[in-house]
């Protein structure tokens, strides 16, 4: 143990004696997203700096049914503060509904030492913790990782700032394309059951039209908007769809109109203004590029304060819970508060976007 300027940090190695102290144990689960290797290494630099061996569990819950770990020190999370994905991996196993994975779970924790599981996810691998720890299999605190913010008890998860500015970053070189062809162009985002990254990256991009799921599409409201900025000498128009939109029953499609023939909500809509209004349409899907690349300042400094966060939880014993922002602080709560329903888009932000789009 050495010390310097008055903090207390471990050497590089983790020695053979330091296996008999308490270990902390890490995953990964779901999808990855921007962030995730900024709170692995905030969780291996506090853990270590308050006496705990961390272990890294690979590839989300399936690592403890496999009993894949590694243990983790300051080399092993070196330079990855900036890097995309996980260095762990991750699945989107979900082991609750299996009673022979559960019962492998139990015995690899036990079999490892574990005294906790810092379980960092979204919806579905808090739910399994949250599962897990109810069982009294073991004890559990949870990180919130979101692309699309969807989850409650927390103003922000991890991730979401990434995909709004590469969102962002794609309508705003999308608008001259637009403006050259004079074209509509649909840009299609992530978003399945909520609308977060439509309405951030459209009001930051300049959208004309943002459609999300929490408000059902009424295609000739939509063309009617598009009508009057042609009206108005505007030829072109940039619309943003969360791809979990969905028509509305009286939307006006077209009697006959085959839903089928689309396969996303995209090219649907820009093949029903092309149908509808006669003027040529574009649709770019952003998909899996959101998930990409570097993580913005923003998400990895909350995803550093999250893993310094959750190490103090398990310290404290603060099990069964999730590390939250809150008021530009970060708090905790109830991992069953979290996951109890998915957080929709306020909707007075949702009126401040509507200013500046057609009508």
């Amino acid at each position: 143990m050495m010390r310097q300027s008055g903090v207390r940090c471990r050497s590089l190695d983790i020695k053979s004696e330091d296996l008999d102290m308490k270990k902390i144990g890490i995953l990964t689960g779901g999808a990855d997203c921007p962030g995730l290797n900024a709170v692995i290494r905030a969780v291996v630099y506090k853990g270590l700096q308050e006496g705990y061996v961390i272990t890294g569990i690979k590839n989300g819950w399936q690592g403890l049914i496999d009993n894949d770990t590694r243990i983790l020190d300051t080399r092993a999370v070196s330079g990855i503060l900036d890097r995309g994905g996980t260095i762990l991996g991750t699945s989107r196993v979900d082991p609750s509904q299996s009673p022979e994975q559960i019962e492998k779970i139990a015995e690899n924790y036990k079999r490892n030492g574990m005294d906790a599981v810092i379980a960092v996810g979204g919806e579905v691998t808090l739910a399994t913790a949250l599962d897990l720890f109810n069982r009294d299999i073991l004890n559990v605190v949870g990180i919130p990782k979101s692309i699309d913010n969807a989850l409650s008890g927390t103003d922000y998860a991890f991730g979401f700032d990434t995909a709004v500015q590469v969102a962002t970053e794609l309508i705003d070189r999308l608008h001259t394309t637009a403006e050259s062809h004079h074209r509509i162009m649909v840009i299609e985002v992530m978003g399945h059951y909520t609308g977060w990254i439509a309405v951030e990256a459209g009001l930051a991009g300049g959208a004309d039209v943002i459609l999300i799921p929490e408000i059902k599409i009424n295609i000739e409201k939509v063309c009617e908007a598009l009508r009057s900025r042609h009206r108005r000498g505007k030829s072109f128009s940039i619309i943003v769809v969360s791809e979990g939109a969905e028509f509305d029953a009286h939307s006006g499609i077209p009697e006959g109109y085959e839903k089928r023939r689309f396969g996303s909500i995209g090219e649907k809509l820009a093949k029903l203004i092309e149908n509808i209004t006669g003027y040529e349409a574009r649709v770019s899907v952003l998909g899996h590029i959101q998930r990409g690349g570097a993580p913005t300042a923003f998400d990895r400094i909350l995803g550093t304060r999250f893993g310094v966060k959750a190490v103090e939880m398990v310290k404290e014993g603060k099990f069964g819970k999730m590390a939250s922002y809150q008021n530009n602080r970060i708090k905790y709560c109830d991992i069953a508060e979290a996951v109890k329903q998915r957080k929709k888009v306020e909707m007075d932000l949702f009126d401040i976007a509507r200013v500046f789009c057609a009508e």
